[in-house]
């Protein structure tokens, strides 16, 4: 009898989880599938927002009865391995950005820290090849050519930063190869619309945001490595 109740006992959830090698490996989670802890809206805190957990999911409430904003970590990484993966509803638009500065005199996250896009392939902006998921937002076309799953399907990005040179990956394909710490990338920003922002790309170490753009985007198995 104990022996058929453990058979139909329900798999064990193993999402937002670490197995025992990826902690000897130095993995830590950075989402822990229940609650928000370790994150806060950019230049507000700890404040109630519309990035809620459910079902294991850190998910983004579109809509206007909570206070809305760039999600950012608690703590600032220069060298890392950060994976995770994602969801949009249909036409959905978010991102994740590295290296943010937080500051009262920078009023969103996206003016300093360069952006890791995520786009529904539905949405208008996906004909433009510099916005496509796994681009680097506003610069440049996927580096090898990474499909989008459909909305509501998972998607796994990677970003490496190690010593200012980024690497993006897109469901297992590497989409950007970027050194940040590059006189071609000082010139590029330069000569960007991004260049109105003193702050963005300059930096080599920061906070890591999760963008709202009341699309209802939603995030699990958020975890890195320093390196």
């Amino acid at each position: 009898v104990v022996m058929a109740l453990a058979a139909c006992s329900p798999a064990k959830d193993k999402n937002n989880t670490l197995t025992d090698q990826e902690v000897k490996d130095g993995w830590k989670l950075l989402f822990d599938g229940q609650t928000t802890d370790g994150w806060h809206l950019y230049n507000k805190g700890k404040v109630p927002s519309a990035w809620i957990v459910v079902n294991g999911e850190l998910y983004c409430k579109p809509d206007g009865k909570l206070a809305h904003g760039d999600l950012v970590s608690d703590s600032t990484y220069q060298n890392f391995d950060l994976q995770f993966e994602w969801k949009l509803i249909k036409y959905g638009n978010s991102g994740v950005f590295i290296d943010v500065q937080e500051d009262t005199a920078i009023r969103t996250a996206w003016a300093s820290g360069p952006e890791y896009q995520l786009l529904d392939v539905s949405n208008p902006d996906y004909s433009t090849l510099d916005k496509r998921s796994g681009c680097l937002f506003g610069f440049f076309p996927q580096l090898n050519a990474a499909e989008t799953k459909p909305a509501g399907e998972w998607n796994q990005s990677r970003i490496v930063q190690k010593d200012g040179k980024v690497e993006f990956y897109l469901n297992g394909v590497e989409t950007l190869k970027e050194d940040f710490t590059s006189a071609a990338w000082a010139d590029t920003v330069a000569n960007s619309h991004f260049s109105k922002f003193p702050e963005f790309g300059k930096h080599t170490k920061g906070e890591i945001g999760l963008q709202d753009w009341s699309k209802g985007v939603s995030f699990r198995n958020v975890k890195i490595k320093e390196l």
